[in-house]
C-alpha cells in the first residue's frame, strides 16, 4: 500500500549525488555544526577545551558565528540572554568536567527563567565512559548526572550517527513550552573521528504546541465573566510566549487590574489605567490581590518573590495558567490550566464576554497612590532619582540586564520597562554575575540597539574577564557599576538580622582604570550626572563602563 507522503521522503537526484559523495576531511564535529545550521542556528557561544576541539575545528568550516567568552558560566549567561531576546535556542559549546561544571549556575538561571539554551558538551573518550576510574583528564563518574537536576532534558551520544537526531531532539525540547536549557554530551573520539556520513542539510525539530484543554478554559471563562473584582498577575510566561498584546485585550475586556511579577516585567503597559505596575513586595498590592474574587495568574508559579515572600493568601478563586506542569497549584489551590500563555489567553479572549466596570481604574489609582506615599515616607530619594535617570537615558526599545544588586531589587518594583522582553534580571535563580555577560549576548542578538547592564561592585567582580569579550567583538553594551564597597544587599540583610556584618566588605579595583586597560572607555559619574553620562555611553558605539560610587538602601520590607 502506497501513501502519498511516501513520495516526499525520496531524495532528489542532486541530494542523492551529494549524499553519496560527501566532502573529505569532515568529522563528528562537522555533524554537530551542520545540524545546528540545519535547525536554523546562526550564532554559538562557548569556550574551547581539549575534548571539545573537534567541534571547534568544525566551526572553522561552517557559516556559524562563534562568540567566545572567557568563563563558561558567563558564556551560559550570554546564551541565556540571546535565547530570551530572539526566542531561539542558543547553542552553548563546552568542554568536559571543569569546563562543563563551571556552566551550572548559568544553566540553573536559564531553567528558572525558561530561557532556551542548547548546551553541547564533550565527554572523555568512549573507552573511559561509565566508571570514572580511567584517569582521563576532566573525567567525572557520571557527567550527565551533574546536570540532570538542573536542565530540562539530557541527551547522550555514543556514535556519530546519533548526533543529528540527539541535537534535533534537544532543540525541540528547549523550544517546547516551557522553554529551558537542555544538555547534549558527545565523547571526544566521536567528535574527532573522520566521518563518511552525508552532510546534514536539514533537521526537523518543530516545538510542540501546548494548548489549554477546552473544558478548563470554559470554566475559567465562566468564573471571569461572573467576577465582581477580577485581577490578573502576569508572569514571565506572558513575555516568553509573546502574549502581552493578548493579555492587554483580555484585561481591557474584563476591566481587570494587572500586576506584573519581576519575571513578567513589560508584559503589561506601565501607565495603562489598569496597570498595578510591579509592586509585588508591597502589602497594599498584596491586600488588593487577596481581595480579588477571581484572580487570573498567567505564566507565573507564584514563587517567593511573586507571592510577597509567601505571605500572599488569596481569598477568592484562583485560575492559574502555567506551561511548567510542576508549578501548577504548587503554592496555592487553583483551577490549574497546563498551557502556553499565548494559547490560553487566546482561548479566553474567544469565550469571555466584555465586562463593564467603571470603578477599576479608580481602584488602581488609589492603590498606586498608597504605594507612592509609603515609599515617599522612607526618604529614599537617591534610589528613585537613579532609576529615573536610567529610564531617561535608556532608549525605549533598548534591553537592560540587571544583576542581583540593590538597584535591581528596586527595579523589579519601580522600573518602567516600556516594552515587553526588554528588562531581564537574574531573579529566576538569583546568582551573581549575570548582567554584563547577558548584556553581551543580547548585543550579539541585536547589534542595532544599545544594551545596558547594571551591576554592583560585588557582582561586577564575577564578570570582569568579559571586558575582553566586549572589546574583541566591539559589542554595544554600557555597563553601569554601582560601587558601594561590598555586597550591599547582604550588608543590609545581615545588619537587620544580626546587628553587624560578616564577609560583606570587599577590596575592589579601580573599575574605570581596569576598563581602560582592556581598551574599554570608562566614565566616573555621580548621581547628578548619571543621566548625562549614561546617555553619552549608550549613544557611543562599542562597550563603555560607567562607575557610580553610591551606597543605596532598600525600601522597608512590607511582607511581615
Amino acid at each position: 500500500m502506497t501513501h502519498d507522503h511516501d513520495l516526499e521522503l525520496r531524495p532528489t537526484p542532486a541530494q542523492t549525488e551529494a549524499a553519496l559523495n560527501p566532502p573529505p576531511g569532515r568529522t563528528g564535529g562537522d555533524l554537530v555544526v551542520e545540524t545546528l545550521a540545519g535547525l536554523g542556528a546562526t550564532t554559538v557561544f562557548g569556550l574551547p577545551g581539549q575534548h571539545a576541539l573537534g567541534m571547534f575545528d568544525a566551526l572553522r568550516r561552517s557559516d556559524l558565528r562563534y562568540v567566545g567568552l572567557r568563563v563558561e558560566n558567563n558564556a551560559g549567561f550570554a546564551a541565556d540572554a540571546y535565547g530570551r531576546i530572539t526566542g531561539e535556542a542558543a547553542p552553548l559549546l563546552l568542554s568536559t568536567g571543569p569546563g562543563a561544571l563551571t556552566s551550572l549556575a548559568a544553566l540553573q538561571e536559564a531553567r528558572a527563567a525558561s530561557a532556551p539554551v542548547l548546551a553541547i558538551a564533550s565527554q572523555v573518550p568512549t573507552a573511559g565512559l561509565g566508571g570514572g576510574r580511567h584517569g582521563y583528564l576532566h573525567e567525572l563518574p557520571d557527567q550527565a548526572a551533574s546536570f540532570r537536576g538542573v536542565v530540562k532534558s539530557v541527551h547522550t551520544v555514543r556514535a556519530q550517527s546519533q548526533i543529528p537526531s540527539a541535537i534535533a531532539e534537544a532543540w525541540k525540547s528547549a523550544l517546547t513550552a516551557p522553554h529551558g536549557p537542555v544538555w547534549v554530551e558527545i565523547p571526544q573520539d566521536v567528535l574527532a573521528a573522520t566521518t563518511s556520513l552525508p552532510v546534514v542539510t536539514a533537521a526537523d525539530a518543530t516545538p510542540e504546541d501546548l494548548p489549554p484543554r477546552p473544558e478548563l478554559t470554559a470554566v475559567a471563562a465562566d468564573l471571569l465573566s461572573h467576577a465582581v473584582r477580577p485581577a490578573i498577575i502576569a508572569g514571565g510566561g506572558v513575555v516568553r510566549a509573546d502574549a502581552s498584546g493578548k493579555l492587554r485585550k483580555l484585561a481591557e475586556r474584563l476591566q481587570a487590574p494587572v500586576v506584573t511579577t519581576p519575571g513578567g516585567k513589560g508584559a503589561f503597559p506601565w501607565n495603562h489605567p489598569l496597570s498595578l505596575q510591579s509592586w509585588m513586595e508591597d502589602r497594599h498590592t498584596t491586600d488588593f490581590l487577596e481581595d480579588a474574587d477571581v484572580l487570573l495568574v498567567v505564566g507565573s508559579g507564584l514563587g517567593e518573590l511573586s507571592s510577597n515572600y509567601h505571605t500572599f493568601r488569596p481569598r477568592g478563586r484562583v485560575v492559574q495558567v502555567e506551561a511548567d506542569l510542576g508549578k501548577l497549584e504548587a503554592n496555592h489551590p487553583a483551577l490549574g490550566i497546563h498551557a502556553d500563555a499565548r494559547l490560553a489567553l487566546q482561548a479566553l479572549l474567544e469565550t469571555v464576554p466584555p465586562r463593564e466596570d467603571t470603578t477599576a481604574p479608580e481602584r488602581v489609582r488609589r492603590l498606586l497612590s498608597r504605594v507612592a506615599e509609603r515609599i515617599a515616607a522612607q526618604e529614599l530619594t537617591l534610589e528613585q532619582h537613579l532609576l529615573a535617570s536610567i529610564r531617561k537615558a535608556l532608549p525605549a526599545d533598548a534591553p537592560s540586564f540587571w544583576d542581583m544588586t540593590i538597584l535591581s531589587y528596586w527595579a523589579w518594583s519601580a522600573f518602567d520597562p516600556r516594552r515587553p522582553n526588554t528588562m531581564h534580571s537574574a531573579q529566576g535563580a538569583g546568582g551573581l554575575g549575570y548582567a554584563f555577560p547577558a548584556a553581551l549576548g543580547a548585543a550579539v542578538a541585536d547589534p542595532t540597539r544599545p544594551v545596558l547592564a547594571v551591576s554592583g561592585d560585588g557582582g561586577a567582580l564575577y564578570s570582569l574577564a568579559e571586558l575582553a569579550t566586549a572589546r574583541q567583538h566591539d559589542l554595544n553594551v554600557t555597563w553601569l557599576i554601582v560601587d558601594d564597597g561590598g555586597y550591599g544587599i547582604l550588608r543590609e540583610y545581615m545588619t537587620d538580622a544580626y546587628g553587624e556584618t560578616t564577609g560583606t566588605e570587599l577590596t575592589r579595583p579601580d573599575f574605570a582604570a581596569l576598563a581602560d586597560s582592556f581598551g574599554v572607555p570608562a566614565i566616573r559619574t555621580t548621581p547628578d550626572t548619571l543621566e548625562q553620562d549614561l546617555t553619552k555611553a549608550l549613544t557611543s558605539p562599542g562597550p563603555t563602563v560607567v562607575v557610580l560610587p553610591a551606597v543605596l538602601r532598600m525600601f522597608a520590607p512590607t511582607h511581615q
